[in-house]
């Protein structure tokens, strides 16, 4: 995509107080020594796979570098069953559009896990690169696989056309740059609505970050951005919340459309009655659906519905046979939801007193009950705990759009087709 190649820039801004001279400079990606004791928050399996580290300038060229380095891992240091292939710390303001698309595409196939630590700026271009290194191994535990650690700053913000360059190429032909824009611009959008797509991030992704000012960044700050993009926080605890808040936050982020927490209500089942409790619930959907058979006459069973043992075999019996039951794993709500004036079941929650990431949502349907739609990471189920709107990793408390000089300011500068820049002011867009 020459014409992308050409004009399109991702701009990149910054708080002064953090900024580095070397962080203006050309990436460099680097390896890490095992033997470098990782970070209190840090991904628990560090030692267990090659670590990486790319910092700087994202521009032209360092996606391919780093594909020759990842063909060399596979040869000198193949992962083990299951396990990725390596695990790399960006630390980044942005640069090349472009190639910040291509090295998460090349993160995502060659199954790598990308990590933003808590000291560190990944903004942009990297941002966009980072979303492909979410590669999550079969059996995870949290915080593996994780990719930023709280006070890890990452940010997106919309791109914009480099009038300079623009002009130049079409300086004797006002009508000819106004279409080269705009050609320009339609392709930096199909650029990223295609990458969102094969990340399998939202539609609303892309509009949204196009729908921003150019000089605006959009921090991951929310539980409700971490999961849209795929990522999961590193140093994430459980909640300040009673259990009851958390199991109505669990059973919120588990249903198809998700209400606004005013509207539920929950309430305690008592611990003896919880597994006849459910069972009365899935015998009320078999009279609903008026059905006939073996199930049906156990369930109309005084004697099994009131005997404990019949009780705890026959329902280990179904969820062995798939019906969607709850373990119970500790205290166990109805979770309820308003629904034009009078309350419903929606979800049956249990939750584990001292494991954040166990616990165990079936969501209460029109005949019976059903394995909920949507599921957390395995990686990090504890984020259900909280509600999509909660901030667990704060954007910078001043956020000072102190902007980086333009790339030919720098010391011996070779300038990427998609080289960062100044953001455009608003008035600029109208010049020519």
């Amino acid at each position: 995509m020459r014409f992308v190649a050409v004009l399109l820039v991702f701009a990149v801004a910054s708080l002064a107080s953090v900024l580095g001279a070397g962080e203006l400079r050309a990436a460099t990606i680097d390896s890490i020594a095992a033997s470098k004791p990782p970070s209190p928050l840090s991904r628990t399996d560090a030692v267990e796979s090659p670590r990486l580290r790319l910092t700087g300038m994202i521009e032209a060229g360092d996606a391919e570098k780093l594909r020759d380095l990842l063909v060399k891992l596979q040869v000198s240091a193949p992962p083990k069953p299951g396990m990725p292939l390596a695990a790399i710390e960006l630390s980044s303001l942005g640069g090349n559009l472009s190639e910040g698309v291509r090295i998460g595409e090349l993160l995502r196939s060659f199954k790598i896990v990308a990590v933003v630590r808590k000291e560190d700026l990944c903004l942009s271009a990297c941002a966009l690169a980072l979303l492909g290194g979410n590669a999550v191994r079969a059996v995870a535990a949290y915080p593996s696989d994780c990719n930023v650690e709280i006070g890890g700053k990452v940010a997106f913000h919309n791109f914009f056309l480099d009038r300079t360059e623009l002009r130049g190429l079409t300086h004797d032909d006002p009508v000819a740059s106004r279409l080269q824009g705009f050609a320009d611009a339609r392709g930096g959008a199909a650029m990223l609505i295609k990458y969102a797509a094969d990340m399998g991030l939202p539609p609303t992704f892309v509009a949204t970050l196009m729908a921003r000012p150019v000089e605006e960044f959009q921090y991951v700050e929310t539980i409700g951005e971490f999961l849209a993009l795929n990522l999961c926080p590193i140093g994430l605890g459980r909640p300040s919340l009673p259990m009851s808040h958390q199991a109505a936050n669990i059973c919120n982020n588990s249903l198809a459309t998700p209400a606004p927490l005013s509207a539920f209500i929950v309430g305690p089942i008592t611990a003896p009655q919880v597994r006849q409790y459910m069972l009365e619930r899935v015998q009320d959907g078999m009279t609903a659906a008026k059905a006939k058979g073996k199930l049906a006459d156990q369930l109309a069973t005084w004697s099994v519905m009131r005997a404990k043992e019949e009780v705890d075999k026959l329902y280990d019996d179904l969820r062995a046979a798939g019906v969607a039951l709850p373990e119970i794993v500790g205290p166990t709500f109805e979770v309820a939801i308003n629904q034009g004036g009078s309350y419903r079941a929606a979800c049956y929650v249990s939750l584990s007193a001292t494991d954040p990431d166990k616990y165990e949502v079936v969501v209460q349907g029109a005949r019976s009950l059903l394995e909920p739609t949507r599921v957390p990471p395995a990686n990090a189920r504890r984020m259900f705990l909280y509600d999509r709107h909660d901030v667990v990793n704060q954007r910078p408390s001043s956020d000072v759009r102190g902007l980086i000089p333009d790339s030919r300011d720098i010391e011996d500068p070779q300038a990427a087709p998609l080289s960062s820049g100044r953001p455009p002011k608003r008035g600029d867009a109208a010049r020519q």
